[in-house]
């Protein structure tokens, strides 16, 4: 007989890039001019309400079946500001649940940034600070990319140390554009090494752990370099690549599936230590309430624009999440 969900104390983590959370003003700062207005996108109050309506409705389901609640701690990415986060938290589908969040403004010249929102009364942030990376261009320029997110607290009594990416995009060409990847992989690697030189992380029954967690969108799949060997060698598994399949992943381009958004877990969340955390599972929340259900994109994930067509969805991307469990 199968052991009911509600007999075990668990929390979804979860990761969700919302394709282009602007507000409707404009900020001088960045180009921000297509989500305005009288921009390309006339980007009106009334689209960005929508947005803010079905984006905290998507979230507030993430992971319920296994729960009962939203996520715990969800990573972000392709928010403009402070005021489209405290627009999110603020919405009916998720102000009940105390949501705050960790936010920096990133180097990013569109002015989109990663961001983690978290259940104040499950979470506790401990510390928070921007990674910024530094990689340079063919001609030997600062290419301006989005910061990693670094966010260490407690989570059931355990401590978490949560990393949220969003990598440099192929926008030019995944050959190209490799290097920029890789590059962010190493310079994640560098941090995680700070905070953890003994590599505690693959000592699964260890009782001075350290817990990690990377989240993101990393515009490369799990057998691609930048994750297949500069991140999974050094104590870390990909616990969302076997949901990788011809007809299923968390984008699709061209009517093929990538799986872009992926978590991992250093290895010690595979743990049977009392009281400690451990990964149960990982799934992609791609129901049917975030899909096209006609037409000829039906089944992919409903966007906010097809090009620049305005097809008021939820976003180009599905969510990812993982659920721990509390031994």
């Amino acid at each position: 007989m199968a052991i009911p969900t509600d007999a075990f104390e668990q929390y979804t983590v979860g990761f969700y890039n919302v394709e282009n959370l602007f507000d409707f003003q404009n900020d001088q700062h960045i180009l921000d001019d297509d989500f305005t207005k009288v921009g390309r996108n006339e980007w009106t109050e009334n689209r960005y309400s929508k947005k803010l309506q079905k984006l905290s409705d998507a979230i507030s389901k993430i992971g319920t079946e296994y729960t009962g609640k939203p996520p715990a701690v969800i990573g972000l990415a392709e928010v403009e500001n402070k005021k489209v986060l405290n627009d999110l938290i603020d919405q009916p589908k998720l102000k009940h649940f105390k949501y705050d969040y960790i936010h920096f403004n990133s180097p990013d010249e569109r002015g989109i940034d990663v961001a983690l929102l978290y259940r104040k009364d499950v979470f506790q942030v401990l510390e928070a600070k921007p990674i910024t990376l530094f990689i340079q261009n063919e001609n030997g320029h600062r290419d301006t990319t989005r910061d990693i997110l670094y966010v260490k607290g407690t989570m059931a009594e355990t401590v978490l140390h949560i990393y949220v990416n969003h990598w440099p995009s192929r926008r030019d060409g995944s050959g190209s554009t490799n290097y920029k990847r890789e590059i962010a992989a190493r310079q994640l690697m560098q941090h995680i090494d700070s905070i953890d030189p003994d590599h505690n992380r693959e000592k699964k029954q260890d009782t001075d752990n350290t817990f990690i967690m990377i989240m993101g969108d990393f515009n490369d799949d799990p057998d691609n370099d930048s994750i297949k060997n500069g991140i999974l060698p050094y104590g870390f598994d990909n616990v969302t690549a076997p949901l990788k399949k011809g007809h299923r992943g968390s984008l699709s381009h061209k009517f093929k599936w990538n799986l872009f958004d992926q978590i991992m877990v250093s290895n010690n969340l595979h743990n049977d230590i009392p009281g400690s955390l451990f990964l149960h599972k990982a799934d992609i929340f791609d129901d049917i309430m975030l899909r096209q259900w006609k037409g000829k994109y039906r089944g992919q994930p409903a966007r906010t624009f097809i090009g620049s067509r305005y097809a008021g969805g939820y976003s180009d991307h599905f969510p990812v999440y993982a659920v721990l469990r509390r031994n």
